[in-house]
């Protein structure tokens, strides 16, 4: 089962003492990672509170900018109890924001920039747009020259002492990442629905060899399903 306190389910998705990059998403039993074009309804008992213990508990939270836009970020603020959380365990009040975008196709005036409690990072390229007003909101770390250079994008959030980090997405951002070889962990909520339709799966990107993982646990609350798996180490 479960469990319903903050500690206890901190402790199923502990910071790691080494760096990782921990991946979070939602999807139907039938594989459907949204419905109506949005994850919000896939939701179910428990799944709200996963979410945030997966942000509770990380450094940065990575997300791509169509993200960002189709759900609607906004700031990332956390409630006051996980702030508590993350005060008493020598985390800064809140995680850090970090948007993946080539384009830098973002609005300033959106909440998860105007609001937001620390200044959130963009990771784009080189060849992006000099001139865009996302400079005046966030901190623009450029990495490749043509696309975004997501291991460069990770290692320079290493160097800002980013170590734990936790991605929401979405599929494109994800199959880049298994691209790269950067995923160390996936959770995954599975809510009992048959979507149809013509949603897509978690991942899509560049065709790679598949990456084996280990079930770290598979908790239950009602019929959702809460997922975590490991890439074990060598």
């Amino acid at each position: 089962m479960l469990p319903s306190g903050r500690d206890e389910l901190a402790g199923r998705y502990p910071r790691l003492d080494r760096p990782a990059l921990r991946v979070n998403f939602i999807a139907s039993a039938d594989g459907a990672v949204t419905v109506d074009g949005l994850s919000a309804g896939l939701q179910g008992p428990g799944d709200k509170e996963v979410f945030d213990t997966l942000r509770m508990v990380c450094d940065a939270l990575v997300v791509a900018a169509g993200t960002v836009r189709a759900e609607r970020y906004d700031a990332l603020r956390s409630a006051p109890e996980d702030r508590m959380w993350r005060t008493a365990h020598g985390l800064p009040e809140f995680p850090l924001m970090v948007i993946v975008s080539g384009s830098l196709d973002l609005d300033p005036a959106q909440l998860v920039f105007s609001d937001a409690p620390r200044r959130p990072i963009v990771l784009t390229h080189r060849a992006a747009p000099r001139d865009s007003p996302i400079a005046e909101v966030a901190e623009l770390i450029r990495v490749g020259d043509e696309a975004v250079d997501l291991a460069a994008g990770v290692a320079a959030l290493h160097e800002r002492g980013a170590t734990q980090l936790l991605c929401e997405g979405g599929p494109g951002l994800l199959g880049s990442m298994i691209a790269a070889d950067l995923v160390d962990e996936l959770c995954l909520t599975v809510a009992p629905l048959l979507a149809g339709g013509p949603a897509g799966r978690i991942a899509h990107g560049p065709a790679t060899a598949p990456r084996r993982l280990a079930l770290a646990h598979a908790l239950t609350r009602e019929d959702m399903l809460f997922l975590r798996y490991t890439r074990p180490r060598v």
